[in-house]
């Protein structure tokens, strides 16, 4: 059995305690967590089960005891972190955005490289065995020439005044809210799937609240008891055309104020010879449509292609879903760690392309123009 990486994370909200749970599942060894408040840094270290605090985030990033950093923290520490930890000689795992602008992760993509260290992002719903299907049918040549991408990513925890958590700080989350934290997992998805590269945008983003109440809450949880109100500048929502370096075009509206939709991804990818459309929230499942017959292609480990059906750990009928894949994406990340080559892994040059599209969509609103995104 290949020898054990020893794993830290730094950040215990939400999404910290999901990269746990993944690093344990892929045989790592999770050494100790860190956090910006000492109580309830370790109260979610006892609940996780890790028996380490560190004193600080920096210090983890550095420690000889680490061979793989989780940086799953406010937005404005993920590069400062990053460097820390690629300097040392770390893998590294970073939440996106990768970082609050194109240059510092420009930075990082280059410093991974120099330091010849797994560096990876979670774009996890690469991860989704019917993902996979679609990604093959279309590289297979199956779907024909791509003419239309289009699609949403719709969520509702931010659709109050009343709603408040650390993203909506500009200084804390970067100059993009939505899009940076969900629009960008959209835009890897597309690219991932269909092999186009986004190459123009045209976009509008809406501050529906630009007054909202100040609070501690956690995302996805609504702010208790009263507090003042305070001024937020980042977008709640964005509304985008673009076009592909394939000929092909696209809408896209991102949005964490729409009630009642959850974690909505949904895309449609008309082509030639059929369209594909996937929704998140019901990942089990695949449409294909043609003019003759629609097809609704099922999660089934021997119907799959090869590079689908290696993801499909669970008979047909028994439900994969989001942690299901961000459990794959840790497994293949500790895999390229210990030398093993496993196609598709998003790495800081994914983060990267990321950010450029990100300034790209901002600059376009600002300026209500067409701007091109950068290779």
């Amino acid at each position: 059995m290949a020898e054990r990486l020893r794993v830290a994370v730094a950040g215990v909200g939400f999404i910290g305690a999901v990269h746990v749970r993944a690093a344990r599942l892929a045989n790592g060894e999770v050494v100790g967590v860190s956090g910006g408040d000492p109580d309830r840094t370790r109260a979610a270290a006892d609940a996780l089960h890790v028996g380490r605090v560190f004193e600080s985030s920096e210090s983890m990033a550095t420690d000889p005891g680490v061979d793989v950093l989780h940086i799953c923290t406010p937005n404005n520490l993920h590069a400062p972190l990053a460097r820390l930890a690629l300097e040392a000689g770390k893998h590294v795992v970073c939440e996106k955005p990768l970082a609050t602008s194109a240059a510092d992760a420009a930075e990082l993509v280059d410093l991974a490289a120099r330091a010849r260290r797994v560096a990876a992002v979670p774009f996890v719903y690469r991860f989704h065995p019917v993902v996979r299907e679609a990604r093959a049918r279309i590289a297979r040549g199956a779907s024909g020439a791509i003419h239309l991408i289009h699609g949403s990513y719709l969520q509702d925890w931010l659709s109050s005044p009343d709603d408040y958590n650390w993203r909506v700080d500009s200084v804390l989350g970067g100059a993009s809210r939505a899009f940076a934290d969900i629009g960008s997992h959209w835009c890897d998805l597309i690219e991932f799937v269909s092999g186009h590269r986004i190459t123009q945008v045209s976009a509008r983003s809406i501050t529906a609240f630009p007054e909202r109440l100040l609070g501690s809450a956690n995302a996805f949880q609504r702010t208790s008891g009263e507090g003042r109100r305070v001024r937020v500048e980042g977008e709640d929502a964005v509304v985008m055309t673009f076009q592909t370096d394939g000929g092909a075009a696209g809408t896209l509206l991102v949005s964490q104020i729409s009630p009642g939709r959850k974690n909505r991804l949904w895309f449609e990818i008309d082509a030639e010879n059929e369209a594909i459309a996937f929704d998140q929230e019901n990942p089990e499942k695949l449409w294909i449509g043609t003019r003759e017959w629609q097809q609704i292609v099922l999660r089934d480990p021997p119907n799959l292609s090869a590079e689908a059906a290696r993801y499909a750990t669970l008979p047909a009928g028994h439900a994969q879903g989001y942690g299901d894949a961000f459990n794959a994406f840790v497994a293949d990340a500790y895999a390229a760690a210990r030398g093993e080559v496993r196609d598709g892994l998003p790495t800081f040059v994914d983060g990267l392309r990321a950010a450029r599209i990100t300034e790209a969509v901002l600059g376009s609103a600002r300026g209500a123009s067409w701007v091109e995104v950068p290779g």
